[in-house]
C-alpha cells in the first residue's frame, strides 16, 4: 500500500520512524502546511495517510478516492473531519496510552517549577540578582511545598491516575472532579465546582470537545476561591486565554503552568505572554508527550496497528 506521513518534523530527530509493514510505497515530509491542494496533491495516491496536526478537512478527503486510512501520531482527533471520514467509508485511528510517563512527569516539572519558582530563580542565579543582593540566598517570591496541598483533577483517565499516584508520593491530598454539572459518579468523585473551590492546585487532563471548550472560563476561575496554581497539559481550548490573564492581573490564580496553547505555536500577541516573567507562570512548547521513550512507544503502537490494518484489507 502507498502511506504518506504528512508532518514527520513533529518527531525529534533521531528517532527511528520506519515504514509499518504492508506498506510498498512510503513517502514522508518533513511538515505539511494547512492547505487544501497542497494536502490533495501529496495524497492523491495514498491509501493510508499518517499526521499529527495536519487538518485532514472534507473537502480534501473527498478529492482522494483511494484513501483507505488515516492514521494519526496522537490521541487527539479534533484536526480531522470525523464525518467525511464515515461518509468515504475512511478508517480514522489515533494513537494512545503511549506518553503515560511523560506527560505526568512534565505535569510535575511545571507544577514544582510554579509553586518554588524554579525559572524565577535560576534567572536571579544567572543575571547577577543574587550577587547583587549579597545574602546568602534569595527568598523573595515563596516556596511553596506540594506535601499537605490538595490537587483537583479534571480529566481521569490514564493520565490522570499517574498523576494521582505521584501526587500521592508527594503527600498530597486528590481529588478527582466529576463532570461539570454532573452527580458524582462514586465516592471516588466531587462535583466539579466542589473541586474548583477546594484545590490549591488545579490540573487539566481532559479532552478538548463541545463540553470541554473553554470549560475554564471567567465563570469557572471566579470559583476557585483558593487561588490555586493551574495547570494545563491536556489542550489549549480547554482554557479561555483572555479570562485566564485577567484571573492573574486581578491575583484570582497563583499562578499558571502551561503546554498547550489556544494557537499553537503560540500567537505574538497571545496576553499570556505579558506574564512570562511571572514567578508562577511557567510555558512549554506543547511537548509534554514527547519523551524519547515515549515517541517510540508511540511508533510502535502506530505501526502494529498499520500493519493489522493492512493484513485486514
Amino acid at each position: 500500500m502507498h502511506a504518506v506521513f504528512l508532518d514527520k518534523g513533529t518527531f525529534s530527530e533521531g528517532i527511528d520512524l520506519p515504514a509499518p509493514a504492508g506498506i510498498t510505497d512510503y513517502i514522508t515530509y518533513d511538515e505539511t502546511p494547512n492547505d487544501t491542494k497542497t494536502i490533495a496533491q501529496r495524497c492523491s495516491d495514498a491509501d493510508i495517510i499518517i499526521a499529527n496536526k495536519v487538518k485532514i478537512s472534507a473537502k480534501v478527503i473527498a478529492q482522494l478516492p483511494k484513501l483507505k486510512l488515516i492514521q494519526l501520531t496522537a490521541t487527539g482527533m479534533n484536526n480531522v473531519d470525523q464525518q467525511a471520514c464515515m461518509a468515504h467509508d475512511v478508517t480514522l485511528y489515533n494513537v494512545a496510552g503511549y506518553a503515560v510517563k511523560s506527560v505526568p512527569e512534565h505535569t510535575f516539572m511545571l507544577m514544582l517549577n510554579a509553586m518554588r519558582g524554579g525559572i524565577y530563580y535560576h534567572q536571579k542565579a544567572a543575571d547577577g540578582t543574587w550577587r547583587d543582593n549579597g545574602n546568602f540566598c534569595l527568598l523573595d517570591t515563596a516556596l511553596i511545598d506540594l506535601e499537605d496541598k490538595t490537587l483537583g483533577i479534571i480529566g481521569v483517565g490514564t493520565i490522570g491516575k499517574r498523576v494521582t499516584e505521584i501526587a500521592r508520593a508527594f503527600g498530597m491530598r486528590v481529588l478527582w472532579a466529576e463532570h461539570q454539572g454532573r452527580t458524582p459518579r462514586n465516592a471516588e468523585y466531587m462535583a466539579f465546582d466542589d473541586v474548583l473551590a477546594t484545590a490549591d492546585v488545579i490540573s487539566l487532563h481532559c479532552p478538548l470537545n463541545e463540553d470541554t471548550q473553554h470549560l475554564i472560563n471567567v465563570n469557572t476561575l471566579a470559583k476557585m476561591t483558593k487561588r490555586p496554581l493551574l495547570v494545563n497539559v491536556a489542550r489549549g481550548g480547554i482554557v479561555d486565554t483572555r479570562a485566564l490573564a485577567d484571573a492573574l492581573s486581578g491575583e484570582q490564580i497563583i499562578g499558571y503552568a502551561s503546554d498547550v496553547f489556544e494557537q499553537e505555536p503560540i500567537a505574538a500577541d497571545d496576553p499570556l505572554l505579558d506574564f512570562s516573567t511571572h514567578p508562577r507562570v511557567i510555558f512549554s512548547p506543547h511537548n509534554a508527550w514527547g519523551s524519547k521513550s515515549a515517541q517510540e512507544t508511540l511508533w510502535q503502537i502506530l505501526s502494529t496497528q498499520v500493519a493489522e490494518f493492512i493484513k485486514k484489507s
